[in-house]
Protein backbone atom coordinates (compact mmCIF):
# COMPACT_ATOMS: atom_id res chain seq x y z
CA UNK A 1 0.00 0.00 0.00
CA UNK A 2 1.34 3.49 -1.13
CA UNK A 3 2.59 5.18 1.64
CA UNK A 4 0.43 9.00 1.86
CA UNK A 5 2.01 10.13 5.09
CA UNK A 6 2.65 14.00 5.09
CA UNK A 7 6.60 14.37 4.86
CA UNK A 8 8.76 17.38 4.33
CA UNK A 9 13.20 17.73 4.65
CA UNK A 10 15.12 20.24 5.01
CA UNK A 11 18.95 20.26 4.88
CA UNK A 12 21.11 22.90 7.26
CA UNK A 13 25.28 23.28 8.25
CA UNK A 14 24.70 22.71 11.83
CA UNK A 15 25.42 19.20 13.58
CA UNK A 16 23.13 16.14 14.27
CA UNK A 17 23.49 16.80 17.79
CA UNK A 18 22.37 20.41 17.35
CA UNK A 19 19.71 19.60 14.99
CA UNK A 20 18.65 16.85 17.46
CA UNK A 21 18.72 19.41 20.84
CA UNK A 22 16.70 22.03 18.44
CA UNK A 23 13.70 19.18 17.66
CA UNK A 24 13.95 18.73 21.25
CA UNK A 25 13.39 22.55 22.59
CA UNK A 26 9.45 21.91 21.15
CA UNK A 27 8.51 25.27 22.92
CA UNK A 28 11.16 27.31 20.98
CA UNK A 29 9.60 25.80 17.35
CA UNK A 30 5.93 24.69 17.73
CA UNK A 31 4.43 26.19 20.74
CA UNK A 32 5.15 27.97 24.61
CA UNK A 33 1.77 26.58 25.25
CA UNK A 34 3.32 22.71 25.95
CA UNK A 35 2.77 21.14 28.88
CA UNK A 36 5.28 18.40 30.11
CA UNK A 37 9.00 17.15 29.11
CA UNK A 38 9.98 17.33 25.71
CA UNK A 39 13.61 15.82 25.67
CA UNK A 40 13.33 12.78 27.42
CA UNK A 41 12.66 9.05 26.50
CA UNK A 42 8.90 7.99 27.37
CA UNK A 43 7.84 11.35 28.72
CA UNK A 44 4.42 12.43 27.37
CA UNK A 45 3.88 16.16 26.55
CA UNK A 46 0.37 17.98 25.82
CA UNK A 47 0.29 20.63 23.14
CA UNK A 48 -2.67 23.05 23.62
CA UNK A 49 -3.65 26.09 20.85
CA UNK A 50 -7.32 27.46 20.16
CA UNK A 51 -8.46 24.14 18.47
CA UNK A 52 -5.83 21.32 18.80
CA UNK A 53 -5.07 19.81 21.75
CA UNK A 54 -3.05 16.74 21.43
CA UNK A 55 -0.98 14.22 24.17
CA UNK A 56 2.63 13.23 22.67
CA UNK A 57 4.54 9.99 23.81
CA UNK A 58 8.01 10.09 22.96
CA UNK A 59 8.98 6.18 21.68
CA UNK A 60 11.72 6.95 20.37
CA UNK A 61 14.92 9.27 21.46
CA UNK A 62 18.43 8.96 19.83
CA UNK A 63 20.57 11.53 17.99
CA UNK A 64 19.58 9.64 14.77
CA UNK A 65 15.69 9.14 15.20
CA UNK A 66 13.09 10.42 17.37
CA UNK A 67 9.52 9.67 17.17
CA UNK A 68 6.44 10.92 19.12
CA UNK A 69 3.28 8.77 19.65
CA UNK A 70 0.20 10.74 19.03
CA UNK A 71 -1.84 9.10 22.08
CA UNK A 72 -5.28 11.23 22.19
CA UNK A 73 -6.26 14.60 20.25
CA UNK A 74 -8.96 16.97 19.99
CA UNK A 75 -9.05 19.13 17.24
CA UNK A 76 -12.15 21.02 16.80
CA UNK A 77 -11.39 23.18 14.05
CA UNK A 78 -13.42 20.83 11.62
CA UNK A 79 -15.98 20.37 14.00
CA UNK A 80 -16.58 17.06 16.52
CA UNK A 81 -17.17 14.68 13.72
CA UNK A 82 -13.17 15.20 12.91
CA UNK A 83 -11.46 15.99 15.99
CA UNK A 84 -9.76 12.94 16.78
CA UNK A 85 -8.00 12.32 12.79
CA UNK A 86 -4.56 12.44 14.70
CA UNK A 87 -5.10 9.29 17.25
CA UNK A 88 -2.84 6.75 16.10
CA UNK A 89 -0.69 8.67 14.46
CA UNK A 90 3.27 9.37 14.73
CA UNK A 91 5.36 11.66 14.03
CA UNK A 92 8.54 11.24 12.89
CA UNK A 93 12.13 12.83 12.92
CA UNK A 94 14.86 11.68 10.79
CA UNK A 95 18.44 13.09 11.21
CA UNK A 96 21.21 12.02 9.10
CA UNK A 97 24.48 13.46 7.65
CA UNK A 98 24.53 14.10 4.07
CA UNK A 99 27.75 13.43 1.44
CA UNK A 100 28.46 17.51 1.78
CA UNK A 101 28.83 17.64 5.46
CA UNK A 102 25.49 19.16 6.08
CA UNK A 103 22.64 17.74 8.18
CA UNK A 104 19.30 16.58 7.24
CA UNK A 105 16.44 16.25 8.93
CA UNK A 106 13.72 14.31 7.25
CA UNK A 107 10.00 15.17 9.14
CA UNK A 108 6.73 12.87 8.40
CA UNK A 109 3.52 12.48 10.37
CA UNK A 110 2.89 9.10 9.89
CA UNK A 111 -0.64 8.29 9.07
CA UNK A 112 -1.89 12.05 8.42
CA UNK A 113 -3.52 11.31 4.80
CA UNK A 114 -4.88 13.31 2.26
CA UNK A 115 -7.84 11.32 3.09
CA UNK A 116 -8.32 13.49 6.86
CA UNK A 117 -10.36 16.45 6.56
CA UNK A 118 -7.68 18.42 8.31
CA UNK A 119 -5.52 17.27 6.07
CA UNK A 120 -4.30 20.35 3.82
CA UNK A 121 -4.22 22.23 6.87
CA UNK A 122 -2.27 20.07 9.26
CA UNK A 123 0.84 19.51 6.05
CA UNK A 124 0.56 23.56 5.47
CA UNK A 125 1.06 23.78 8.83
CA UNK A 126 3.55 21.23 9.54
CA UNK A 127 5.49 22.42 6.55
CA UNK A 128 5.75 25.95 8.28
CA UNK A 129 7.06 25.01 11.44
CA UNK A 130 9.67 22.94 10.06
CA UNK A 131 11.05 24.11 7.04
CA UNK A 132 10.28 27.85 8.67
CA UNK A 133 10.55 27.60 12.28
CA UNK A 134 12.33 25.40 13.41
CA UNK A 135 14.70 24.99 10.51
CA UNK A 136 15.36 28.80 11.74
CA UNK A 137 15.40 27.64 15.21
CA UNK A 138 18.67 25.52 14.32
CA UNK A 139 20.31 28.31 12.36
CA UNK A 140 19.62 31.06 14.36
CA UNK A 141 18.69 29.64 17.77
CA UNK A 142 15.26 31.17 17.33
CA UNK A 143 12.05 30.03 16.11
CA UNK A 144 8.59 31.43 14.74
CA UNK A 145 5.91 30.69 17.23
CA UNK A 146 2.89 31.61 16.34
CA UNK A 147 0.75 29.63 18.53
CA UNK A 148 -0.73 32.48 20.51
CA UNK A 149 -3.91 32.13 19.51
CA UNK A 150 -5.52 34.23 22.05
CA UNK A 151 -3.75 37.36 20.75
CA UNK A 152 -4.99 36.48 17.39
CA UNK A 153 -6.98 39.48 15.50
CA UNK A 154 -11.00 39.20 15.73
CA UNK A 155 -13.73 41.33 14.30
CA UNK A 156 -17.54 40.69 13.90
CA UNK A 157 -20.44 42.15 12.14
CA UNK A 158 -24.28 41.61 11.60
CA UNK A 159 -26.38 42.41 8.44
CA UNK A 160 -29.53 42.13 7.08
CA UNK A 161 -28.42 39.84 4.22
CA UNK A 162 -28.31 36.39 3.65
CA UNK A 163 -25.35 33.47 5.01
CA UNK A 164 -25.53 32.56 0.81
CA UNK A 165 -25.13 36.55 -0.09
CA UNK A 166 -22.03 36.97 2.81
CA UNK A 167 -20.26 33.73 1.70
CA UNK A 168 -20.22 34.83 -1.96
CA UNK A 169 -18.79 38.48 -0.98
CA UNK A 170 -15.98 37.16 0.82
CA UNK A 171 -15.09 35.20 -2.24
CA UNK A 172 -15.19 38.11 -4.46
CA UNK A 173 -11.57 38.81 -2.58
CA UNK A 174 -11.76 41.39 -5.58
CA UNK A 175 -14.68 43.46 -4.89
CA UNK A 176 -13.69 44.17 -1.32
CA UNK A 177 -9.85 43.74 -0.55
CA UNK A 178 -8.32 44.42 -3.80
CA UNK A 179 -8.64 44.37 -7.76
CA UNK A 180 -4.71 43.25 -7.92
CA UNK A 181 -5.31 39.45 -6.96
CA UNK A 182 -4.20 36.74 -9.46
CA UNK A 183 -5.84 33.19 -9.11
CA UNK A 184 -8.95 31.85 -8.25
CA UNK A 185 -10.90 33.13 -4.97
CA UNK A 186 -13.55 30.95 -4.96
CA UNK A 187 -12.43 27.15 -5.25
CA UNK A 188 -11.38 24.72 -2.68
CA UNK A 189 -7.53 24.02 -2.60
CA UNK A 190 -6.68 26.89 -4.98
CA UNK A 191 -4.31 29.31 -4.71
CA UNK A 192 -4.27 33.40 -5.17
CA UNK A 193 -2.01 35.96 -4.78
CA UNK A 194 -2.08 39.10 -3.80
CA UNK A 195 -0.10 42.30 -3.81
CA UNK A 196 0.07 45.80 -2.57
CA UNK A 197 3.01 47.85 -4.62
CA UNK A 198 5.85 46.20 -3.31
CA UNK A 199 4.74 47.09 0.24
CA UNK A 200 2.83 43.89 0.66
CA UNK A 201 2.70 40.56 -1.08
CA UNK A 202 1.39 37.34 -0.34
CA UNK A 203 0.10 33.72 -1.31
CA UNK A 204 -3.33 32.41 0.21
CA UNK A 205 -4.41 28.56 -0.33
CA UNK A 206 -7.90 28.28 0.10
CA UNK A 207 -8.52 25.26 2.79
CA UNK A 208 -11.65 25.43 3.89
CA UNK A 209 -14.80 26.61 1.25
CA UNK A 210 -18.38 25.74 3.18
CA UNK A 211 -21.01 27.08 1.62
CA UNK A 212 -22.72 29.72 3.49
CA UNK A 213 -21.13 28.62 7.12
CA UNK A 214 -17.07 28.96 6.90
CA UNK A 215 -14.39 30.33 4.64
CA UNK A 216 -10.40 29.32 5.71
CA UNK A 217 -7.30 30.81 4.10
CA UNK A 218 -4.15 29.49 4.84
CA UNK A 219 -0.96 32.23 4.32
CA UNK A 220 1.71 29.95 2.42
CA UNK A 221 3.77 32.69 1.47
CA UNK A 222 4.29 36.43 2.47
CA UNK A 223 6.71 39.37 2.37
CA UNK A 224 6.72 42.84 3.55
CA UNK A 225 8.42 46.20 3.22
CA UNK A 226 7.88 47.99 6.27
CA UNK A 227 9.19 45.33 9.29
CA UNK A 228 12.11 43.52 10.20
CA UNK A 229 10.77 40.06 9.56
CA UNK A 230 9.01 40.30 6.23
CA UNK A 231 7.69 36.87 6.70
CA UNK A 232 5.30 37.52 9.76
CA UNK A 233 1.91 36.35 8.52
CA UNK A 234 3.41 33.53 6.69
CA UNK A 235 1.85 29.90 8.15
CA UNK A 236 -1.05 31.71 9.74
CA UNK A 237 -4.71 31.05 8.86
CA UNK A 238 -7.37 33.82 7.85
CA UNK A 239 -10.98 32.38 8.97
CA UNK A 240 -14.35 33.77 7.98
CA UNK A 241 -17.23 31.80 10.45
CA UNK A 242 -21.08 33.05 8.93
CA UNK A 243 -23.45 31.90 11.68
CA UNK A 244 -27.39 32.81 10.93
CA UNK A 245 -28.76 34.51 14.10
CA UNK A 246 -32.66 35.25 13.94
CA UNK A 247 -33.57 36.88 10.70
CA UNK A 248 -29.85 38.43 10.43
CA UNK A 249 -26.73 36.94 9.78
CA UNK A 250 -23.36 37.04 11.71
CA UNK A 251 -19.23 37.31 10.04
CA UNK A 252 -16.74 36.78 12.60
CA UNK A 253 -13.14 37.41 11.26
CA UNK A 254 -9.92 35.88 12.70
CA UNK A 255 -6.89 36.04 11.72
CA UNK A 256 -5.28 33.34 13.61
CA UNK A 257 -1.57 33.87 14.69
CA UNK A 258 -1.49 37.57 13.97
CA UNK A 259 -0.29 38.19 17.34
CA UNK A 260 0.45 41.42 19.61
CA UNK A 261 4.13 40.65 19.70
CA UNK A 262 4.63 40.74 15.91
CA UNK A 263 6.30 44.42 14.93
CA UNK A 264 3.19 44.72 11.79
CA UNK A 265 0.29 43.87 14.35
CA UNK A 266 -1.16 47.68 14.71
CA UNK A 267 -0.88 48.61 10.75
CA UNK A 268 -2.46 44.95 10.23
CA UNK A 269 -5.00 45.43 12.72
CA UNK A 270 -5.87 48.50 11.10
CA UNK A 271 -5.88 47.61 7.47
CA UNK A 272 -8.00 44.37 8.12
CA UNK A 273 -10.76 46.54 10.19
CA UNK A 274 -11.23 48.82 7.51
CA UNK A 275 -11.36 46.10 4.93
CA UNK A 276 -13.69 43.84 6.87
CA UNK A 277 -16.00 46.52 8.84
CA UNK A 278 -15.50 49.05 5.74
CA UNK A 279 -15.30 47.48 2.65
CA UNK A 280 -16.65 43.86 2.68
CA UNK A 281 -19.69 45.14 4.97
CA UNK A 282 -20.82 47.60 2.16
CA UNK A 283 -20.36 45.08 -0.12
CA UNK A 284 -22.31 42.81 1.51
CA UNK A 285 -24.95 45.45 2.13
CA UNK A 286 -24.63 47.62 -1.03
CA UNK A 287 -22.99 45.62 -3.83
CA UNK A 288 -20.08 47.96 -3.55
CA UNK A 289 -16.82 47.26 -1.97
CA UNK A 290 -14.11 49.69 -1.54
CA UNK A 291 -10.81 47.77 -2.61
CA UNK A 292 -7.45 48.69 -3.43
CA UNK A 293 -7.64 50.02 -7.26
CA UNK A 294 -6.02 47.86 -9.98
CA UNK A 295 -1.96 48.98 -10.63
CA UNK A 296 -1.25 47.93 -14.00
CA UNK A 297 -0.27 44.06 -13.78
CA UNK A 298 2.62 42.17 -12.56
CA UNK A 299 6.34 42.46 -13.74
CA UNK A 300 8.11 39.74 -14.71
CA UNK A 301 10.30 39.45 -11.62
CA UNK A 302 7.17 39.34 -9.63
CA UNK A 303 5.29 36.74 -12.05
CA UNK A 304 9.24 34.46 -11.50
CA UNK A 305 9.73 35.33 -8.01
CA UNK A 306 6.18 33.64 -6.78
CA UNK A 307 5.73 31.28 -9.14
CA UNK A 308 2.60 32.62 -11.30
CA UNK A 309 1.21 32.15 -14.19
CA UNK A 310 2.68 34.11 -17.29
CA UNK A 311 0.11 35.98 -19.06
Amino acid sequence: MKNQSFTTTIQVDQSQQEVFNAINNVRGWWSNNIEGRTDQANSEFIYRDKYLTAKMKITQFSPEKIVWDVVETHNTFFGEKYEKEWDGTKIIFDINKTAGNKTELRFTHQGLVPQFECFTVCSNSWDYFITTSLKSLIETGKGKDISKDEDSFTTSFIVEQSPEKVFNSINDVRGWWSEEIEGKTDVLHADFFYHYKDVHLCKMQIVELIPNKKVVWFVKDNEFNFVKDKTEWKGTKIVFEIEKIGDKTQLAFTHHGLVKEYECYNVCEDAWTNYIQGSLKNLIITGKGNPNAKEGGLNAELIKKWGLPEK
